[in-house]
């Protein structure tokens, strides 16, 4: 599974609304039974302002503050009598939609799938509450075909989607080499091949493709079939940080429902917190919950690299996702947006605080006023 985030232009989205999003039967997403344990209020808790929350996640390890709330009881715990009622994804347009017609009111997801929320509402219907995770993006290739970054130019390299981040971070990669290549079709002087996340493996195998510029634990499933990694994504960032997954929210629910807002993001913070003290615990605890989820849990050979390469965090890293709009932009994937007001992490600041910790940056684009 990926975390997409798909980035648009006007050219662009009737490619992005062409390719098939994988819902499954429940409509948008796949709900949680109502007898699921993980989700049960505890006798006598008193409700928050409302009865329950709609939250939205894709099984995949760079979700896993997600995963492992809500299978460890976490985010419920600090809703009280509100209960959880989650659902997964397993594409990001599919997530966003989910949110624009009411069927989820807080998401993760990763930032592109959110600037194209954003930027298609005109501002008016999400916004980012949280950061998530950091990292987790690697090139790995075939070691008979590529030996060196260089030897990248002529090849195969497959990213999950048109226009997706990891498309759009090695389009950018691409560009600074000094490479050509048209990011419609992907041909130029590396073929890049639109492949889903699903197939990547197969298509690795089959050597229809050279290597890959994957989320995980995609990239760790291709080099336990033989790849080899070439390129960690987060070298190429200061600090070695940028978002992978943000937490989103709608901007209705959060006028309306400020409390049960909080309550998510005081359990998101303690979930993190217990991921980084707890990594091991939190790693069987993910697998379960991808088992629960997805009816398969990850065989140690992939999960134990993925793992290390995720970093879980709150912070938005908010001038990473600029970042990333301004490498779409470059691309011709994006027009330039207006991102002023995507972020809204005043109540994320709130809980942070309360609970001893810094307070976070939106790099510009927020909604909260300084010293507010």
């Amino acid at each position: 599974m990926s975390a997409a985030r798909p980035l648009t232009t006007l050219r662009t989205i009737a490619v992005v609304a062409a390719l098939p999003l994988l819902l499954s039967a429940c409509g948008y997403g796949s709900d949680a039974a109502d007898d699921d344990k993980r989700t049960e209020v505890a006798a006598g808790a008193e409700k928050l302002s409302a009865d329950e929350v709609k939250i939205g996640y894709f099984p995949n390890l760079t979700h896993a503050t997600a995963l492992v709330g809500v299978q460890e009881g976490l985010l419920q715990k600090e809703l009280g009598g509100t209960r959880i009622k989650p659902s997964t994804f397993n594409a990001g347009p599919s997530e966003i939609e989910a949110l624009n017609a009411g069927s989820i009111d807080i998401g993760w997801i990763g930032p592109s799938p959110a600037i194209n929320g954003y930027t298609k509402s005109d501002g008016k219907n999400l916004r980012i509450i949280s950061g998530s995770a950091s990292g987790g993006v690697r090139l790995v290739v075939n070691p008979d075909r590529i030996k060196s970054l260089d030897d990248v130019k002529g090849k195969k390299i497959a990213t999950p989607q048109l226009g997706n981040t990891q498309d759009v971070a090695f389009l950018n990669w691409i560009a600074e080499k000094g490479w050509k290549v048209d990011a419609q079709s992907g041909k130029g002087d590396v073929s890049v091949v639109r492949t889903d996340n699903k197939i990547t493996p197969d298509a690795y195998k089959s050597g229809s493709i050279d290597g890959a510029w994957v989320p995980e634990p995609t990239a760790s499933k291709l080099v336990a079939e033989g790849a080899e990694p070439l390129l960690d994504e987060a070298d190429l960032w200061p600090g070695k940080k940028f978002v992978i997954t943000n937490i989103i929210v709608r901007q209705e629910f959060l006028k309306e429902h400020p409390d049960v807002v909080e309550a998510v993001l005081r359990g998101s913070v303690r979930t993190n917190e217990w991921i980084n003290a707890n990594p091991d615990e939190a790693k069987a605890s993910a697998n379960a919950a991808l088992k629960a989820e997805a009816g398969k849990a990850l065989p140690a050979e992939i999960i134990d690299p993925a793992w290390k390469s995720i970093t879980f965090l709150d912070d938005p890293l908010a001038s990473t996702l600029d970042s990333q709009a301004e490498h779409a932009v470059k691309a011709g994937l994006l027009e330039q947006p207006d991102l002023e007001g995507i972020y809204d992490l005043a109540p994320l600041n709130k809980v942070l605080e309360a609970e001893g910790k810094d307070r976070v940056d939106d790099a510009g684009l927020g909604t909260e006023q300084p010293n507010s």
